[in-house]
């Protein structure tokens, strides 16, 4: 996306605060997934859309736009940029790896492992595709969570409404993103329905990072 890279300058300079945890995500697909286009006859990256079902549970659907083929298990497009200085992380997690399932958030796959009156064990089904994220933070014992990173109204969107759903003050820093889909109108609605999930839309430079500590500029 335009000027998707430029934004790595700043991650890395955030690394350098005393976070409790650093996390990277990454899209690890199989070369068969179902988001991308080019596995579907006759449908266009970025302009058509896919019924997807949860695999588990028929009942559970929704409508994901399609996309060029990216981030393929095993190759270079499913690396960490090399801008990003990942030596200063603690972990990456991989998502998005089961063919079936679109995964926008590091979390989990929009769909539960079954339905809730299935089991009388858990008042809350397991989520599909659970990348183990939530557990991190939760054993870490994280209570803030800043993102940043692509796409703004995909995948940064996914997480920062999954992360304020499971508790956390989330924080996402606005000049560390870039959209898919960045004229301003429809950005400025993606901030709302962000906000709206109980995340929290703040500047660089704003008080919420600056409590962190001091930034190189």
């Amino acid at each position: 996306m335009a000027e998707g890279r430029d934004i790595a300058p700043s991650i890395n300079n955030l690394l350098s605060l005393p976070f409790a945890l650093k996390v990277a995500t990454k899209d690890w697909h199989p070369a068969d997934h179902i988001s991308f286009a080019s596995n579907h006859a006759g449908k266009e990256a970025f302009v058509d859309f896919v019924e997807i079902v949860n695999p588990y549970n028929a009942s559970e659907k929704y409508t994901s736009r399609l996309w060029p083929v990216h981030c393929v298990q095993g190759t270079p497009g499913a690396e960490l940029i090399p801008e990003l200085d990942t030596s200063k992380l603690d972990v990456a997690i991989e998502k998005g790896t089961d063919a079936r399932v679109e995964m926008y958030s590091p979390f989990y796959a929009p769909f539960n492992l079954y339905t809730s009156s299935s089991s009388s064990s858990s008042s809350q089904p397991p989520k599909v595709s659970d990348s183990g994220l939530l557990s991190l933070l939760q054993s870490h014992a994280v209570t803030d969570v800043y993102l940043v990173g692509l796409a703004g109204d995909y995948c940064v969107k996914s997480c920062a409404e999954d992360a304020a759903r499971e508790g956390f003050r989330t924080y996402l820093i606005e000049e560390c993103t870039r959209a898919v889909d960045s004229d301003k109108a429809s950005w400025a609605a993606c901030k709302r329905q962000i906000e709206d999930a109980g995340a929290k839309i703040v500047s660089l430079h704003g008080p919420e990072v600056r409590r962190l500590g001091v930034l190189e500029l």
